[in-house]
């Protein structure tokens, strides 16, 4: 026998190797870094969004990387999922390119994201609470404010929030996340109509009183009606946006 054999009784048992190793922590990723993972990526859509990164720019891992004081990992990842939400083209070996919509992109998008809005809000009127409404109403005098101060920011995000509350209320996890993923597409295009057209802002504003009161009274074929012209008007502002924009690189 050699003298770095363990000699155990066959009487004594062997304890359980006890082992410090948390799993879970290896299967998860930690809160550290789920937030710089969450962070980067707002920041980087919001750049899209609010028009600080244009259509076609270019973006490369080394230029993002220093503009967000980042590594290269979170930054990846954050590009997987905006390519995913339709607004970054990934290149092989290139880096990514933020995505160009044309204005047949921008319709074909409205057509279909009227129907499932108007679908949404004719369901709602069958299941939102007066919880939920209560809800909607309190996020409309926080966007009525925004809008009475031009944040155009705020104003957008609590815009948005209010057409997701609607959509949720419909009960549909189908037709929401459907929504979700068309629409993120049209964030930049969205958001920029506003910036240009402030009297479509203000109009915005009374449609969405008018949509609040139609689901509130539980009329579905209205607040149906009145979400599918809301998104017609809204992509007519959008179609003037881009002539005006198309307009002025032509003048150059």
């Amino acid at each position: 026998m050699g003298q770095n054999t363990a000699i155990v009784p066959e009487d004594v048992e062997t304890p359980p190797i006890r082992s410090s190793l948390n799993l879970a922590a290896l299967r998860s990723p930690s809160p550290r870094i789920q937030s710089l993972h969450h962070d980067t990526l707002s920041a980087l859509r919001d750049l899209i969004v609010q028009n600080e990164l244009p259509p076609g720019t270019r973006l490369t891992e080394a230029m993002l990387s220093e503009r967000f004081s980042v590594s290269r990992t979170p930054l990846r990842e954050a590009l997987k999922v905006l390519s995913s939400e339709g607004l970054v083209e990934i290149l092989p070996n290139r880096g990514a390119r933020v995505v160009t919509l044309t204005l047949t992109d921008i319709q074909n998008l409205f057509e279909v994201i009227g129907a499932l809005e108007s679908l949404a809000g004719r369901l709602a009127c069958e299941m939102i609470s007066d919880a939920e409404i209560c809800d909607l109403k309190a996020t409309h005098c926080q966007m009525q404010a925004t809008f009475l101060r031009s944040d155009l920011p705020e104003y957008f995000r609590l815009n948005q929030a209010i057409h997701t509350q609607i959509v949720a209320a419909a009960r549909n996890p189908v037709l929401a996340r459907t929504h979700q993923n068309l629409n993120a597409r049209l964030l930049r295009a969205r958001y920029m109509a506003n910036q240009v057209d402030q009297d479509r802002w203000a109009a915005a504003m009374r449609e969405h009183e008018l949509i609040i009161e139609a689901l509130e009274s539980r009329e579905g074929e209205r607040t149906a009606h009145l979400l599918l012209e809301h998104l017609q008007h809204k992509f007519e502002a959008i179609r003037r946006y881009l002539e005006t924009v198309r307009g002025a690189q032509e003048a150059v």
